[in-house]
């Protein structure tokens, strides 16, 4: 009697089954490995300890998608989490700056939230996970930004686990949005998430009509997030770039990146001092935008002295509460005339904006991928955020086998 190649593949399914005892996973991997039925999980379980759990691969639905993870940066937030857990969420699969290939998709899954094609081999990231809340949109600008919905890697726990990607594996359930990004190399796509929330700050700077291709511009604070503002502005073609900062190693990126000088706090005495070198920089002048990127209340409460009367300031560098910054109304704002817009994270849009970013930057030969200065495998995750938080590189990247 003839078998279909059905028949013949749950006979030989069942074979197996009963020689090792176990089931056998029947999703292939582009690479044309079989996928396992476990997945390895970095899992917060207290302040400052990972442990590495193994956690069974659910079954993928009709618009789910399995991705085995490639890398993930360390931000900032994580850090956060790690230390203190402002979030709440111990025990947690953090990591929301990954990325990885499509191993499993489901049957309804056909192209990914730009409506770009996708099939299983290609590199995926996420982006958010949709609430009911109808005003998120693709192409919306302004009504929302990832306030309103989840992330990967800041959700809570629950019978999938694999929710973050600090893992070997991570499920992606329908409703999420994601991007085929394979024509963006490994570095490139860790670095999507960071870069999207610079893409959004410069978005909402420019609402303002102030930031513009001749303006003079002051970034403060030259960690990853600072650095990539400057690179994102150089792309722009602002020139004019003066990068604030208390590491001068930092700065000499800074200037890589695009920045045409520096001002190193650590050299002058006091707030006057200072702003006195940022207007040695721009010969003689203040600065007709600044972007504020430290995450330091006193940096917040410094940066109104570098902006010109009339100038405009995105302030971007709090995730979470950093507590109050002292400012004097009048002189800071109201005699200036200063106009002032918040950055919180970024929209849909921004993401894609993002990709276009990336290649630019590399196009002009911006190194963009040096940012990147560590890499750790996933056994080694607590020695990446004792790196981090050492502030002793710059990205710190977990990255997978």
């Amino acid at each position: 009697m003839d078998m279909n190649a059905s028949a013949v593949e749950a006979i030989v399914k069942q074979v197996l089954n009963s020689i090792s005892g176990s089931p056998v996973s029947s999703g292939v991997s582009s690479a044309g490995n079989a996928i396992p039925r476990t997945a390895h999980v970095a899992m917060l379980t207290s302040l400052e300890n990972f442990e590495i759990k193994e956690f069974p691969i659910p079954e993928v639905g009709d618009d789910d998608i399995l991705v085995k993870v490639e890398g993930c940066g360390i931000c900032g937030t994580d850090a956060h989490e790690f230390k203190r857990d402002p979030f709440g969420l111990i025990p947690v699969a953090l990591g929301h700056e990954g990325t990885g290939e499509i191993v499993k998709l489901g049957k309804n899954v056909k192209v990914d939230s730009a409506g770009k094609p996708v099939k299983v081999g290609d590199k995926v990231v996420t982006c958010m996970i949709f609430k009911d809340n109808p005003d998120i949109t693709m192409f919306d600008l302004n009504k929302q930004n990832v306030g309103g919905a989840d992330v990967y890697g800041l959700l809570p726990d629950d019978d999938i686990h694999l929710n973050g990607w600090f893992s070997d594996y991570i499920f992606i359930r329908g409703g999420s949005t994601f991007f085929n990004v394979s024509d963006l190399d490994l570095d490139s796509r860790i670095l999507i998430e960071p870069c999207a929330v610079l893409v959004h700050a410069v978005e909402r700077a420019k609402s303002t009509n102030i930031l513009r291709f001749n303006s003079r511009v002051v970034v403060q604070g030259c960690g990853p997030i600072g650095l990539i503002c400057i690179a994102i502005l150089k792309t722009m073609g602002i020139n004019n770039i003066v990068a604030v900062d208390g590491n001068e190693g930092r700065l000499e990126f800074a200037k890589r990146l695009g920045a045409s000088g520096s001002a190193n706090f650590k050299d002058f005495n006091g707030i006057e001092g200072l702003t006195e070198g940022v207007k040695a920089q721009f010969d003689g002048h203040l600065a007709d935008f600044a972007f504020q990127c430290t995450g330091s209340p006193a940096g917040h409460a410094n940066i109104y002295k570098f902006i010109r009367n009339g100038g405009g300031l995105c302030e971007l560098g709090f995730f979470i509460n950093g507590g109050d910054a002292t400012i004097n109304p009048h002189f800071d704002i109201c005699s200036k005339e200063i106009t002032t817009v918040g950055s919180w994270v970024y929209t849909l849009r921004d993401y894609a904006t993002t990709f276009d970013f990336l290649k630019s930057a590399k196009a002009i030969g911006l190194p963009i991928n040096e940012l990147i200065t560590d890499k750790y495998p996933l056994s080694q995750i607590n020695e990446a955020y004792r790196k981090n938080l050492a502030m002793t590189g710059l990205k710190i990247a977990v990255m997978m086998d």
